[in-house]
C-alpha cells in the first residue's frame, strides 16, 4: 500500500503532532450540593483522564480512564468541547476532549467528591473545564425537569426542587418551580410517606 503524502510531498508523520487526552468532569449531587469527582496525581488534583492509546476511541478511552483513575465504570459520557491551548498542558503540547456525565452519588466510590463551590486550583486547564461542564448541565436543568435522571422513577416534587436548586447552586422559588415542571410530568396515584404531615404526591416523567 502507497504511503499518502500530500502536496509539498511531506508523509503524515513529518509533521509535529500533539498528544491526545481526554478528561471527564463526573458530576453528581451529594448532601444538597453539586459535586464533582477529583483524582489526585503528583502534580495535583485533576478531573479523571487519559491519553487516548493508538487506534483507541475517545468513548473508549473515556471509559478507561473512569474505570481506571476512579473506579467508576457503567457511564455512557458525553463530548464537551475540546480544549487545544498550545500551552494548556505543563507536559507538552496536548489537545484534550473534554466529556461530562452527570450520576447519582451512588455510583460513585473510592474517589474525592468535591463541591463546585469549593474546588480550589486544578492542574492543566481543568478549571475551565470543570466552569463549561457545570454551565453546560445548569443549562439542561433549566430547560426540562431532571433530564439526567438523577432522581429515582417516581419522586415528588420537593425532591425535585432540592435537586434542582444543587445544580443551580442557589435556592429556587417552590411556586414558580411547581408551575414550571407540572407540565412535564405524570402524577401518579402513589405517595411517599412523610415524617412530618401528610403524605406527598409521586410523579413520573411523562415519556416513562
Amino acid at each position: 500500500m502507497t504511503e499518502y503524502r500530500d502536496s509539498s510531498e511531506k508523509l503524515l508523520t513529518d509533521y509535529p503532532r500533539p498528544s491526545l487526552a481526554v478528561d471527564t468532569a463526573v458530576l453528581t449531587v451529594k448532601d444538597g450540593a453539586l459535586c464533582v469527582a477529583l483524582v489526585q496525581n503528583k502534580e495535583g488534583w485533576r478531573l479523571p483522564g487519559t491519553f487516548a492509546h493508538e487506534r483507541e476511541t475517545l468513548s473508549d478511552a473515556v471509559l478507561r480512564s473512569l474505570h481506571d483513575k476512579a473506579h467508576i465504570m457503567g457511564l455512557r459520557p458525553r463530548q464537551l468541547h475540546v480544549f487545544d491551548a498550545p500551552n494548556r498542558d505543563t507536559r507538552g503540547w496536548v489537545i484534550s476532549v473534554a466529556h461530562l456525565v452527570a450520576v447519582p452519588h451512588a455510583s460513585i466510590s473510592h474517589v474525592e467528591l468535591k463541591p463546585v463551590s469549593q474546588v480550589g486550583h486544578l492542574i492543566y486547564d481543568h478549571n475551565l473545564i470543570l466552569e463549561l461542564a457545570v454551565h453546560t448541565l445548569r443549562d439542561s436543568y433549566r430547560a426540562s425537569p431532571d433530564p439526567e435522571r438523577l432522581l429515582d422513577p417516581e419522586f415528588t416534587l420537593l425532591e425535585l426542587l432540592r435537586l434542582h436548586s444543587a445544580i443551580a447552586g442557589e435556592p429556587l422559588g417552590k411556586d414558580t418551580f411547581r408551575r414550571r415542571v407540572l407540565g412535564e410530568l405524570v402524577e401518579t396515584d402513589a405517595y411517599k410517606p412523610g415524617l412530618v404531615g401528610k403524605p406527598a404526591k409521586l410523579f413520573r416523567h411523562a415519556e416513562l
